[in-house]
Formats: structure tokens, sequence, C-alpha cells
């Protein structure tokens, strides 16, 4: 094995100018660029939440009520712009504006699974849901759309 090789560079360079072109080829930070668009995009996507709100209100659920759909829809659109591989592309592009809590938390959920679609619905997608957000999340989840569902059918 020939040390010369692996211990030399290819071309000498001193320390200073090593510093030198690291500084010249690091990429900036662009902290109030991504502060600015998390902001933006998080206060979008909390302006949609407050938008089905209020048309969930004026098809005459009460407030409260009203809040509770709000937050099954946006868990629903979150977890499907996950699986249409829309809402990695807004994450890429807000950063923390995508984590807003309950997108993000369909999110986290949804997109994790969606790797293992390749090994069927049931075995792959459904089983990792299990073990990614962990059984406590999930069957609070499903419990409470049953429980809900239930609830209205009584009611």
């Amino acid at each position: 094995m020939d040390n010369q090789s692996s211990s030399k560079p290819a071309i000498p360079v001193s320390p200073e100018k090593y510093q030198k072109l690291t500084e010249q080829y690091t990429p900036k930070p662009t902290v109030v660029k991504n502060i600015i668009l998390a902001f933006i995009v998080g206060g979008i996507i909390c302006s949609i939440g407050q938008i089905i709100i209020n048309f969930f209100v004026s098809l005459g659920l009460a407030r409260l009520e009203a809040s509770t759909a709000a937050t099954a829809t946006m868990i629903f659109l979150g977890a499907l712009l996950t699986g249409l591989g829309i809402y990695d592309e807004i994450g890429k592009f807000a950063g923390a504006g995508s984590i807003v809590p309950v997108t993000g938390f369909a999110n986290s959920i949804v997109s994790p699974a969606m790797e293992f679609k390749r090994e069927g619905y049931v075995m792959g997608v459904g089983a990792k849901l299990f073990t990614v957000a962990g059984p406590v999340l999930v069957y609070g989840i499903a419990t409470s759309i049953v429980v809900g569902f239930a609830y209205y059918l009584l009611h």
C-alpha cells in the first residue's frame, strides 16, 4: 500500500489557504429567510384551520364542535398531503413552519409509514404506523374517531 498517496493531499495547500477556501465555498446561513418562510407558511396553515372552523360554524355546529371537526379535518389533510408527497415539499420550503402541531403530527405519523408501502398496506404501512407513532397515539386517535362517530349517531 502506498502511504505517500494517502497521507499527502494531491494539491499542496497551506492551512491558511485552506481556511480561506473553506470560508469561500461554505454556504451562508439564511436564518432571516427561514424565519420569514416558517412564519408565513405556519400562518397560512393556521389560517386554513380557522377557515375550516368558520365553515363548520356556518353549517350550524357550535364553536367547540366546529373546532373538533376542524382538527380532524386538518389531521386528514396533513396525512393526505403526506401520502401524496406534497407535505414533504412544503416542509422543504417552509422548514419549521410546516410543523404546526396538528398537520405536523399527521405528517410525523404518516411519512415514516409511507416508506414501507412497498411491503403492502397492512404489513407495511399499517404495521409501521404502530411502531413509529407508538401504540398509544394510534390507538387513541382511532378510538376517538370511533367514539366520536358513535356519539354523533346516538345523539
